[in-house]
């Protein structure tokens, strides 16, 4: 598990170039582990507290040099490939350093607050012309509390622009340190059925309600995202009630934008020995993505959007 950590923290990925995680140009920093756990999840790799080797199939050249390297006998090769046994495995790292394709990898890496910065400000022209900055993700970055306040506390320091994307889901005493550092706040709100918010993601939809109206009264500007999923989220009335709550309870909302299922992640999921359970569900249309939109502008909202991928009819 993640020791809490103002120096270091576990980051699973650097993007950069962003333009959905706020405003401007933005570097997507996505720590390690969640505290929920959705169906319809986009980042797998970003759901365990720990590093995880994962294998790439398309570079794999099946010499079996990794499984010779592994002393706990983790690895094994098979016709389908290499086999992780995790329960085996201790992230060495030994059978990444001796696979000569670069199929094995270990997803998470520790970051001090120090190493980090420098990276990020490598990408600061890019924040400067459009008004852009760097965002925490995940996982869930309050689940690294200390860290990532540590974190936007020197970005802070340093001029640039922060935000968080949170599932509320955390403790307000942890979150709370961190909502004060940041510049802006993009949170989840995915389900307002308490039984099917529970069952889904595994956390109490009142802990993500009470968190969102706490973040409202500090006066942080707010963006809000539901995603669409097929069989979940994908109800009008869902929509309706999210909406309603907005208009209702929140305050400085910018932006309530809903986000069209997609399948980019099943690879992700293969790479884990993981069956996704929403791989042979259709997307969305275009017209079901305006047509809930048009429901939350009825509930009194303005600034509703969509993004994602659709299909035309």
């Amino acid at each position: 598990m993640l020791r809490q950590c103002a120096e270091r923290g576990l980051v699973f990925n650097i993007q950069r170039h962003c333009t959905e995680d706020g405003p401007g140009i933005r570097t997507t920093v996505f720590l390690k582990g969640c505290v929920m756990k959705c169906p319809w999840c986009q980042n797998p790799e970003g759901i365990k507290p720990y590093p995880e080797i994962v294998w790439y199939d398309v570079y794999c050249i099946k010499d079996g040099k990794c499984v010779k390297a592994c002393t706990k006998g983790a690895l094994e090769l098979t016709d389908k490939g290499v086999e992780i046994n995790r329960t085996k495995c201790d992230i060495c790292g030994a059978c990444v350093n001796a696979c000569p394709a670069g199929a094995l990898e270990v997803i998470g890496r520790y970051y001090t607050v120090n190493e980090l910065v420098p990276e990020l400000l490598k990408d600061k022209v890019f924040y400067d012309v459009s008004g852009g900055g760097v965002t925490l993700s995940g996982g869930e970055p309050a689940m690294q509390h200390a860290f990532s306040t540590a974190l936007v506390q020197e970005l802070k320091r340093v001029g640039i622009h922060s935000a968080i994307e949170t599932g509320l889901g955390v403790k307000w005493e942890n979150l709370r340190p961190l909502v004060e550092a940041v510049d802006l706040v993009i949170m989840d709100i995915k389900l307002m059925d308490e039984r099917k918010h529970l069952e889904c993601t595994g956390v109490d939809l009142n802990l993500v309600l009470t968190n969102a109206k706490k973040i409202s009264e500090m006066g942080k500007p707010i963006w809000i995202r539901t995603p669409v999923i097929p069989r979940y989220t994908n109800y009008e009335d869902n929509i309706r009630a999210i909406a309603r709550f907005i208009y209702e309870k929140l305050s400085n909302v910018e932006r309530y934008e809903l986000i069209a299922f997609n399948k980019a992640c099943v690879k992700k999921y293969e790479r884990f020995g993981i069956k996704w359970i929403l791989a042979d569900e259709e997307l969305l249309t275009e017209s079901r993505m305006e047509e809930l939109v048009k429901v939350a502008k009825e509930e009194g909202l303005t600034a509703v959007c969509w993004s994602g991928i659709a299909k035309r009819k």
